[in-house]
């Protein structure tokens, strides 16, 4: 599985994206989203820019950090930091990855 690409996500997911807090970091930019979609809760360090270093960005994405825990069990379901640390642990966890790689970073900086 490669997850630094562009994919296009699955029809439907994100229906019930809910952005819960965002924080503008002090230093180094970036902005902090933690929200909940499709029965997990997420955080993600997101950019207005592309990384410097294309391998520290989750595809063509402005993600650098990206966790997704099950809200059920809260077993972690994925997680980016720079790279790949835990793989997306289903399809669908892969199609949440894939919706917010899409469209998070546009939706917080209204690109």
């Amino acid at each position: 599985m490669t997850t630094n690409r562009k994919r296009t996500p699955a029809a439907g997911v994100g229906d019930d994206l809910r952005i819960t807090k965002t924080e503008r970091r002090a230093s180094g930019g970036g902005t902090w989203v933690i929200g909940a979609i499709a029965g997990y809760r997420f955080n993600g360090l997101v950019f207005p820019e592309h990384a410097e270093c294309p391998d520290y960005e989750l595809g063509d994405s402005r993600i650098s950090k990206l966790w997704l825990q099950r809200i059920a069990d809260r077993a972690t379901a994925f997680n980016w930091d720079r790279g790949l640390d835990i793989p997306a642990a289903s399809k669908q966890v892969q199609a949440v990855v894939d919706f917010l790689a899409a469209g998070l970073a546009d939706l917080i900086y209204h690109a």
